[in-house]
């Protein structure tokens, strides 16, 4: 099962497969984030919820450690979800707790380029993002842009970028890059899986009207370790840019 997926995704760093979720699956995906994000998100920290602007509850950007409610704690769990990470690392892989994305219409806040592992300082870096569609996502609304093949090149360097949520950014994306991106159109319910060395980005919700938000779950093979050292530099400097960012 999922042989050709595994195919493309060893080969391009990604793979779409779309109506991953059919629609009683997404509408209960739907239903629990929308019970989320009205009765767990005001009891939360900054840390675990952020907004473009917090004085306004509809700019709600990026939710992250919803482990702290019981279904998304075993939503990790759903063999749909695992035997797809399973298939594309290659061995047992678990995932700790999901997150959630938003592009709130007409918020020019873009996602920099950037390589998962970056953040997850995990070697070998058999880790995979499954990252599902809540609303349809084009050019327009901010669409996720892969560069093909990047995953095979080892980490570029990053820096901080002063986007709230997306602390480290790549620092010499080159016009070749731009040229060489793949955008990745979906349907809600589509999935685009990418390994945690590919290298991507998104652009601003340039709609006035449409959100783009999204469920996305980071499951690692058993193999996995994490740098230590490497990790806690990038938790250091996560935590002063959001102390930054948060104070403004």
């Amino acid at each position: 099962m999922f042989e050709f997926e595994k195919e493309s995704y060893d080969k391009d760093g990604f793979v779409v497969i779309h109506k991953f979720l059919d629609k009683p699956e997404l509408e209960e995906l739907q239903n629990n984030l929308e019970r989320y994000v009205h009765e767990v998100v005001p009891t939360l920290p900054s840390t675990d919820a952020f907004y473009e602007d917090a004085s306004r509850p509809e700019t709600l950007k990026q939710l992250q450690r919803m482990g702290v409610d019981p279904f998304f704690l075993d939503y990790v769990n759903r063999q749909k979800w695992k035997g797809l990470a399973k298939a594309l690392v290659g061995e047992e892989a678990t995932s700790k707790q999901p997150e959630w994305f938003n592009k709130p219409p007409s918020t020019n806040h873009v996602t920099p380029p950037h390589q998962d592992n970056y953040y997850f300082c995990l070697k070998p870096a058999n880790v995979v993002t499954l990252w599902l569609a809540l609303d349809e996502v084009d050019a327009e609304n901010g669409c996720l842009r892969y560069v093909r093949g990047s995953h095979q090149g080892g980490f570029r360097p990053h820096a901080k970028s002063k986007i709230l949520g997306f602390s480290q950014g790549i620092t010499n994306y080159s016009p070749e890059d731009f040229t060489s991106e793949v955008a990745i159109p979906l349907q809600p319910g589509d999935l685009v899986a990418h390994h945690g060395m590919t290298i991507h980005r998104a652009d601003a919700n340039m709609s006035t009207t449409r959100h783009r938000r999204s469920f996305a779950m980071v499951y690692q093979g058993v193999s996995c370790e994490r740098d230590e050292a490497a990790f806690n530099r990038y938790q250091e400097s996560a935590r002063a840019q959001h102390a930054e960012l948060t104070a403004t």
